[in-house]
């Protein structure tokens, strides 16, 4: 017995609706943390809305589902690039004292004790977007180095280069600022 004509066409999106139950919070969570809670609702909602639109030519042989999300929401967080990077430069500037702790300093808190917050946010802000987002992705979304090839659709000795120069220049700015 064959299917219905219709059951096909509704398919596509009632497994993207999985994908979407299954993976929104995270993906949320890591736009949230590189780009403030403010636009993480909308760069969370439009890396779906990407994903639906050429969900065809998603290609589980690159990755799973997670790591091609991933991928989507850091392309979309480099629209936000000179954002990111003027909240970063910001957080150079203020007062430990006075700060009141946001996701994006919950984080790098998380990395390094509160008083290496100025040096750190410094040192993210003159990586290259490249290797702020392999180093990103790693630390903050906690993906794999295949993970992270795959949702920046890169090769698995690009993302060890560049973690290793992203680890290699924090390193070197934290050092030179102490």
């Amino acid at each position: 017995m064959t299917a219905p004509p219709d059951a096909k066409a509704e398919s596509p999106p009632d497994t993207f609706e999985a994908v979407f139950d299954r993976h929104f919070a995270e993906i949320h969570g890591y736009v949230a943390r590189r780009l403030g809670v403010d636009i993480a609702d909308d760069v969370a909602s439009e890396t779906f809305l990407v994903a639906y639109r050429t969900r065809d030519r998603f290609d589980p042989s690159r990755g799973d589902h997670r790591a091609w999300l991933y991928g989507i929401a850091s392309n979309l967080t480099r629209r936000h690039r000179r954002s990111e990077i003027r909240g970063y430069r910001a957080l150079t500037r203020l007062d430990p004292s006075s700060a009141v702790l946001g996701h994006e300093e919950a984080a790098i808190a998380r990395v390094s004790a509160q008083d290496l917050r100025e040096p750190l946010a410094r040192a993210l802000a003159g990586l290259s977007a490249g290797d702020r987002d392999v180093l990103l992705l790693i630390a903050l979304a906690e993906l794999t180095y295949d993970q992270v090839a795959a949702a920046l659709g890169i090769s698995y000795g690009t993302v060890c280069s560049r973690l290793s120069r992203a680890r290699r220049k924090v390193r070197t700015s934290l050092e030179s600022q102490s």
